[in-house]
């Protein structure tokens, strides 16, 4: 089977881009694929926002990529860089910004582009949503 990663760079409520990510990699896990890492960049970086509050029926992604993640050790990447420029910032960077609360946690990790490098060479694909 082949080794996969994601890139996905629209936010949950945006189109369905990221719905279709996630519905994806759902598929890819039940056809024996591996998935080495999604990395959220861009308007991405949003699903990483723990505080996202959508109406009651609809289908709540932040706790599916949640869920997907600590069910098949799969990383969450946020880029550093575009997810503080939109406002999604882990305890640290509140912390050393003097700010109260964060919105980014586990299992999300904030890392650098360079993460991004090592999931295309470590995979036989990166598909971007």
């Amino acid at each position: 089977m082949a080794t996969l990663s994601l890139l996905v760079t629209h936010a949950p409520f945006e189109q369905q881009y990221a719905f279709s990510a996630y519905r994806f990699v759902c598929a890819a896990l039940n056809l024996g694929h591996d998935i080495k890492g999604i990395f959220f960049y861009q308007g991405g970086v949003q699903n990483a926002n723990r505080f996202q509050s959508g109406h009651s029926d609809e289908f709540d992604l932040y706790t599916a990529w949640v869920a997907l993640s600590v069910q098949h050790s799969i990383p969450l990447n946020v880029c550093v860089t575009a997810a503080n420029r939109r406002g999604v910032i882990n305890e640290q960077d509140a912390t050393d910004n003097s700010q109260e609360g964060f919105n980014l946690a586990d299992p999300f990790i904030e890392v650098g582009l360079g993460e991004l490098v090592e999931l295309m060479q470590i995979s036989d694909r990166v598909i971007q949503f």
